[in-house]
């Protein structure tokens, strides 16, 4: 996000460096009367002060809209190229172009069994549930399962959800997950994969290069399109389970997502990573994170099943410090809103499911605001007052697609 120098907050604070100068006027001319030769570069120096003094961000523009700028809502991203792909893969990742390979289409049409009786489909069903079985019972619903494969004592199967793609291992009676980071936005794994996923110490993915492709007339539902088929997706089993700080989370997840891969508490609340639900920012009660604790997604969890699940997170793209501070029932991560502080992976990824817009202040009322929250198929308005220290919503406008 750009931050404008001519806002009403930063023109208060230069008013204030002005006043301080004055009352320093004096002690400037007989210091530099007593340094002439220091003049200029003193000159520019304490302009340079008041430039980026007067520039920074404060969180009152990081949280607040100006009584004239628009509240603002998810917006889709520009699909990348082949090249912008390429560009943008991590380092640990090699992709081998195959010259033998299942198309896209191929492995789309036949992955689908659509002409399958309702009888066939259960069936097959049943089978697939009975043969993950035991992945399901040590990560629950967090993924969806495929690729099994036995290795030596390691069962290891691929896991996707909405984050991406993981490599998901049973040892020992103990369960890991690594993440791939490999953007489904931009990677398409077969779900006929035609050798087995394991292979001399590497994961090895056939597969292809794609793009989303947005489908009128159904919000909220996306489809692919190839923009390279017969790939090899090509990872290091040692650098996809390199966990440094040991808190449980593979490297490669926590530089995709902001995350420190040098400590196992990266906010620092004395809270693991992997046990904290908000592990990005330390909580804490103001009457700002309330409001947004109210319009984040409630998912109706009474058992506390979701504090369990250690690899699904809901992720938002904010900076406001208020929203970064909120207490959940479930994992939520948090994205910075300017392409240029983002990780490779959610700059070249949509993970967020919901938007939640700036604050909007009501001239005259310090009590009232705006406020609005999105998702893929809905836009909220809401005017909120804080009363009687609580908040109180109403709906004031929004539109289904």
């Amino acid at each position: 996000m750009v931050t404008s120098c001519t806002s009403d907050s930063t023109y208060k604070r230069i008013l204030k460096l002005v006043i301080i100068e004055k009352r320093f006027r004096s002690f400037w001319e007989r210091f530099l009367h007593s340094c002439p030769k220091l003049l200029f570069m003193k000159l520019i120096y304490f302009l340079a002060f008041i430039f980026l003094f007067s520039c920074s961000e404060t969180v009152e523009d990081r949280c607040f809209a100006g009584l004239k700028e628009k509240l603002t809502f998810y917006q889709e991203k520009k699909p990348f190229t082949v090249d912008q792909i390429l560009e943008n893969k991590p380092d640990y990742l090699e992709i081998i172009h195959l010259k033998r390979y299942r198309s896209f289409k191929q492995d789309s049409i036949e992955s689908i069994h659509r002409y399958e009786s309702d009888e066939v489909q259960e069936e097959r069903w049943k089978a697939h549930q009975k043969e993950y079985k035991v992945f399901k019972d040590y990560f629950s619903d967090q993924f969806s399962f495929s690729q099994k494969q036995q290795v030596g004592n390691k069962l290891y199967a691929l896991g996707t959800n909405n984050l991406g793609f993981w490599l998901l291992a049973i040892e020992n009676n103990k369960a890991s997950a690594y993440f791939l980071g490999l953007s489904f936005s931009h990677y398409y794994i077969n779900t006929i994969q035609q050798k087995p996923i394991i292979n001399g110490g590497f994961i090895e993915l056939e597969g292809s290069l794609v793009k989303i492709v947005k489908v009128p007339g159904l919000p909220g539902y996306d489809d692919y399109s190839a923009i390279r088929d017969g790939n090899l997706f090509r990872i290091n089993l040692k650098d996809l389970t390199q966990d440094t700080d040991h808190d449980g989370y593979n490297d490669i997840f926590e530089k995709s997502f902001g995350l420190n891969a040098e400590s196992n508490d990266t906010d620092g609340d004395g809270i693991s990573d992997f046990d904290d639900l908000n592990p990005m920012f330390t909580s804490s009660k103001n009457k700002f994170t309330e409001l947004y604790e109210l319009l984040i997604p409630q998912y109706g969890d009474t058992e506390g099943n979701l504090k369990k699940m250690y690899y699904t997170f809901t992720v938002f793209e904010n900076d406001c410090d208020y929203f970064h501070q909120i207490s959940t029932d479930y994992r939520v991560l948090f994205i910075p809103e300017s392409d240029n502080e983002k990780t490779y992976y959610v700059k070249m990824t949509d993970v967020t499911s919901y938007t939640i817009s700036k604050i909007k202040k009501v001239k005259n009322n310090s009590d009232q605001y705006y406020i609005s929250e999105s998702g893929s198929s809905y836009e909220r308005d809401y005017s909120a007052e804080y009363k009687n220290g609580k908040w109180q919503l109403e709906m004031i406008g929004g539109i289904d697609i």
